[in-house]
């Protein structure tokens, strides 16, 4: 088993009188790492739990102190698996931390539009959220050289880093598990999202999605294709965003006119998702959207990291309207840091325009031969 990353950070932030919320896509390995956490607890007084057990529903949907008190006698440490399942759970939790101060809460999630909305208001100042990935090359790189780091990027780039895909042997067992986190998981999830019934619509957004990443996305054509509003475009995005499937950049712009900032650009939580969604898992020298892979990939492994090790940063894009432009822009530290994925050999320039604009910002193209700096 991988240790993860922010293992020691979740056991340091497990205290009295606090909830830990900890959210991330399904199958990323929520349940085994509380079952980490529990073998290395120091306590022994730990209640598992699950969401979707209707006495547990029950008890901490009542809003009523003794019942959940009685529920929870005897222990100091209360693990929640899916507690997104459980109506009022932010309040009923509030009402456990006011009322039994010995009490710490570990709950998760699949489904940030469920858990953190319903958990933060009512748990200002005694929650900490945490997301937990699939496996990031962080993680991966206490298991592995360099050199075995390098003889696995095609695999991930292709197959992606779910625990399960990292750890199954041979190619058809990872697409076997990645249809089968499509079809079931995933559209479990998508179902589960406020009136959504049509599960193919929402399956051929993605898909077209899929097709488009490292570009500006539209709206309107986007809707033209699909047949609807592109309001309703909008609304699924919003939604497939909350639940880990994918995640956007928008265009930065503080100087230039010229600068282009009206639509976002789409990413993959994972690229084993992105392919399954379109059913191609062809070696990378037989297809023609390498660049896209290596883009998504890099732009996906630096969130995880910097995310783990919290750096904060905002993200973005930068593109002008006579084409100039940079894959990703990170504002941190009061600077801004240009990056350029480059799949091939191809030597990228910083755009003139960017550097000359904003004075002290960097530029560097990130290829094979430097990625695993930029990604752990």
């Amino acid at each position: 088993m991988i240790a993860r990353f922010i293992e020691k950070e979740l056991l340091k932030e497990l205290r009295p009188a606090h909830v830990v919320g900890l959210f991330g896509a399904r199958r990323t390995g929520k349940t085994v790492l509380l079952g980490s956490l529990a073998k290395k607890l120091k306590s022994k007084k730990l209640l598992r739990l699950h969401g979707q057990t209707l006495g547990v529903q029950e008890a901490f949907s009542s809003q009523r102190v003794e019942i959940i008190q009685k529920y929870t006698a005897g222990y100091d440490t209360v693990f929640i698996d899916e507690a997104q399942y459980i109506p009022n759970i932010g309040l009923n939790l509030k009402l456990a931390v006011d009322t039994l101060p010995k009490l710490s809460f570990l709950v998760t999630g699949s489904s940030a539009f469920d858990l953190k909305n319903k958990l933060g208001e009512p748990l200002v100042g005694r929650s900490t959220f945490l997301k937990l990935y699939p496996l990031s090359q962080l993680e991966l790189s206490k298991n592995e050289n360099a050199f075995e780091t390098i003889a696995n990027l095609e695999t991930r780039l292709i197959y992606g880093s779910y625990p399960q895909v990292v750890f199954s042997g041979s190619d058809n067992q990872k697409r076997k598990i990645l249809e089968n986190l499509r079809d079931g998981y995933l559209l479990k999830d998508i179902l589960a999202l406020e009136n959504v019934k049509d599960s193919v619509f929402v399956f051929n957004l993605l898909r077209l999605i899929a097709f488009q990443i490292g570009h500006d996305i539209s709206y309107a054509e986007l809707a033209q294709n699909l047949n609807v509003h592109p309001d309703t475009v909008r609304r699924y995005l919003e939604l497939l965003e909350k639940i880990f499937i994918i995640f956007p950049r928008q265009g930065y712009s503080r100087n230039l006119r010229k600068e282009y900032t009206k639509t976002p650009r789409y990413y993959f939580g994972d690229n084993g998702i992105r392919n399954v969604l379109i059913s191609n898992f062809n070696p990378l020298a037989s297809r023609d959207d390498a660049g896209a892979l290596w883009e998504n990939y890099c732009v996906s492994e630096r969130q995880k990291r910097n995310d783990y090790k919290n750096i904060f940063a905002n993200y973005f894009y930068w593109r002008t309207y006579d084409q100039k432009e940079i894959d990703l822009v990170e504002e941190r530290e009061g600077r801004l840091f240009g990056f350029e994925m480059k799949w091939g050999k191809v030597k990228g320039k910083a755009p003139k325009d960017f550097l000359q604009t904003y004075k002290g910002s960097s530029f560097e193209v990130i290829n094979k031969e430097n990625y695993r700096d930029f990604i752990s």
